[in-house]
């Protein structure tokens, strides 16, 4: 009977990790992450994860978002740069991105405020999570462009709106225009600005991929987050194919083989008589010699000479 209950609780036991594993497989989601750190700068920028359950909780969330993203990009993944635990109302951030600095972080999520890092993701959200800079009176401000990403040819018009989130009177957050913000492009600071109503219009002329962010000389903007694909982006080049040599002829083998191996003898006779003065001399002050001193050196010089004398010997024979 006891044989019995312990067979069936580590059955049991074993379907749920089966069915564990089971969801962590089928329920995995695709998010796209950009991470903006306490210098402000963009670190992770529309990145695609496939996000499964990492903190076994049963389902998929923000947490398991942020530790995958970490575990991608960041040196030493997310046990160097992500720590959360649960609270009473949720899971509570701790660690983002290397830096530990009290709870002050912001996360958004499809540029809505998150409520905790438990809520729940599905595929295709977009999360964007950040350290404030300003830890005295927290002016910073999240901000966001109208689209997170997209293709576009060289030179067309790329339109953008751009609004910060800012709070009612009750209390409630509410988007507004950003006004005079100046665009950036892969960090470079360019002409376009954004009008009253937060748009603008760029172009880029020139192929490839583009981080397009904004900065305010009024606000302290949470570095918003648009990648832009321009024409044909080139993801890795070829190796350089190597010239193709002639393979050498029987006769020009066998006389550099017989060249090597004179040189060889020569050279392992000289070392071999350099040697052993030199291991007499050294035997007398010391009588444990290490690996890589000069006595082993000369016995591989004389088995080198033997070695040399048999592929001359056998190659005349064969000839």
């Amino acid at each position: 009977m006891k044989k019995l209950i312990t067979f069936t609780a580590a059955a049991i036991m074993a379907a749920s990790l089966a069915g564990t594993n089971a969801f962590a497989e089928d329920n995995a989601v695709n998010v796209k992450v950009s991470i903006v750190d306490d210098k402000g700068a963009i670190v992770v920028a529309q990145e695609e994860v496939s996000v499964s359950d990492a903190d076994n909780d049963g389902k998929l969330t923000i947490n398991d978002a942020f530790i995958t993203t970490h575990d991608k990009f960041f040196e030493g993944g997310a046990e160097a740069g992500y720590a959360s635990h649960a609270v009473d109302t949720g899971v509570w951030l701790d660690k983002l991105w290397g830096v530990e600095n009290g709870g002050s972080y912001g996360f958004y999520l499809n540029n809505n405020m998150a409520m905790s890092l438990n809520d729940e993701i599905k595929n295709d959200d977009y999360l964007n999570g950040y350290i404030y800079t300003d830890t005295k009176t927290y002016s910073d401000t999240y901000s966001f462009f109208d689209v997170a990403d997209h293709k576009y040819d060289a030179g067309s018009d790329i339109l953008l709106n751009l609004q910060h989130i800012s709070f009612g009177p009750d209390g409630n957050p509410v988007s507004e225009a950003v006004e005079g913000a100046v665009i950036t492009l892969n960090g470079e600071t360019t002409d376009f600005v954004t009008d009253k109503d937060g748009n603008v219009t760029i172009k880029i002329d020139n192929d490839g991929k583009y981080i397009i962010s904004a900065k305010s000389e009024t606000l302290n903007l949470v570095a918003p987050v648009s990648v832009a694909v321009v024409g044909e982006v080139q993801e890795a080049t070829e190796a350089p194919t190597e010239p193709e040599t002639e393979a050498p002829t029987e006769a020009e083998t066998t006389e550099a083989t017989t060249e090597a191996a004179m040189t060889t003898t020569t050279t392992a006779k000289t070392t071999a008589k350099t040697t052993a003065k030199t291991t007499a001399k050294t035997t007398s002050k010391s009588s444990s010699p290490k690996t890589g001193d000069n006595g082993v050196g000369a016995v591989m010089a004389v088995i080198g000479v033997s070695s040399a004398a048999f592929l001359v010997s056998r190659r005349r024979n064969e000839e």
